[in-house]
């Protein structure tokens, strides 16, 4: 792997409460659970805005939050929720840069090995400010040397999660589906309108792709987010469609199944991240061997836990306060007893106490806090 910037070696492990695919491991297993590659930033959070920040004016916020951002929020996610996760990225030299890489490797445990520092290449920032349950994100970045990392060898791997960029393909990705990995593929806006499934050609290598509502019915002209979910089992077995605060909608072709699950009310700090979040809690449920409904209530349940928190990768939720909120929704007076049964696979994953939680860390206003925080 060439590199213009020096590796680190893998700081100590940190022990999550629950393993979710204990039963499952053998000698023979991938090293890694998740492997994943792409860009890491520093992510700047206001929160606490009344409304969208006006042209020549000044908007005070509420609260702050600092936290790694990018494909850092999916990687922490899946870290949280007990997968064993290696990430190949690009980490600046400056102060930024330090920070996101401790906050990975020995905030979450995760594998950068594969990862590199590039000298003399500043940090990746976005900035986003949250109001009325959204975002409005500024980012700003220079590419780095075309070398760093070099995700053409991936590891070998359960699974890997690749974001599908039309109209390009990454040769990692089908590397990664020829040893044996399971893709799950997510897409962005496609900025050229051309909303075409064939200028997604590493779409062929996915077990699942989970756009969300208004990208999966552009791509299959369909009129309906059910319909495109539908479609777009044309093109991957299985397909996960998000539907915002209507909840989700999935298709497994190969099984016949379909699973529709409401969103969970919660009040909303700042959605930054929660479709990662969405995207790493279906993926651990895919990797468990849950059926489709289940996999697709997780995965909801991790991304609402996630929204009352700052941040992206910092807000995801971890066993134990999964836990916390599956004792309390049962303590509840009156609880409607179909949502109760909709959960109750959790109940034989975080029965009893968990044991002592790692602390998992949060946002916070300055990254000059450091370990201290």
């Amino acid at each position: 792997m060439g590199s213009t910037g020096k590796a680190r070696v893998k700081g100590p492990d940190r022990s999550c409460p629950l393993d979710p695919l204990a039963a499952l491991r053998t000698p023979d297993d991938p090293p890694w659970d998740v492997y994943l590659t792409g860009t890491v930033f520093l992510d700047i959070v206001f929160t606490g805005l009344d409304s969208a920040p006006v042209r020549g004016t000044e908007s005070w916020a509420r609260g702050m939050g600092s936290s790694p951002g990018g494909v850092a929020n999916m990687a922490t996610a899946l870290a949280r929720l007990g997968l064993r996760t290696s990430l190949a990225a690009a980490f600046g030299d400056d102060h930024y840069g330090e920070y996101c890489w401790d906050a990975l490797e020995q905030g979450e445990g995760i594998d950068l090995s594969l990862s590199r520092t590039v000298p003399g290449w500043h940090s990746p920032v976005t900035v986003s400010m949250a109001y009325e349950g959204e975002r409005t994100m500024v980012s700003h970045g220079h590419e780095p040397p075309p070398e760093e990392p070099a995700p053409d060898c991936p590891p070998r791997a359960r699974a890997a999660v690749a974001s599908l960029t039309p109209g390009r393909s990454a040769p990692w990705i089908a590397q990664a589906a020829r040893k044996g990995a399971r893709i799950f593929g997510d897409v962005g806006w496609d900025d050229s309108g051309a909303w075409d499934l064939d200028r997604l050609p590493d779409l062929r290598h996915c077990e699942a792709f989970l756009p969300n509502a208004e990208e999966a019915m552009r791509y299959t002209r369909t009129d309906s987010p059910r319909a495109a979910a539908h479609a777009l089992t044309d093109h991957v077995p299985v397909a996960v469609v998000t539907l915002g605060a209507e909840g989700a909608y999935a298709v497994d072709r190969r099984t016949g199944e379909t699973a529709s699950v409401p969103a969970i009310e919660v009040e909303a700090l700042d959605p930054t991240g929660a479709g990662d979040v969405f995207v790493a809690g279906f993926v651990t449920g895919t990797l468990a061997g849950w059926p489709l409904a289940d996999r697709l209530a997780f995965a909801g349940l991790t991304a609402a836990l996630s929204v009352q928190e700052f941040g992206g990768s910092l807000s995801a939720p971890g066993w134990t306060e999964l836990g916390a909120w599956w004792r309390r929704v049962r303590s509840v007076e009156g609880q409607e007893p179909s949502a109760l049964r909709r959960y109750a696979f959790l109940a034989g994953l975080v029965s009893g106490e968990l044991g002592r939680p790692w602390p998992l860390r949060r946002a916070v206003p300055t990254i000059g806090f450091g370990r201290s925080a």
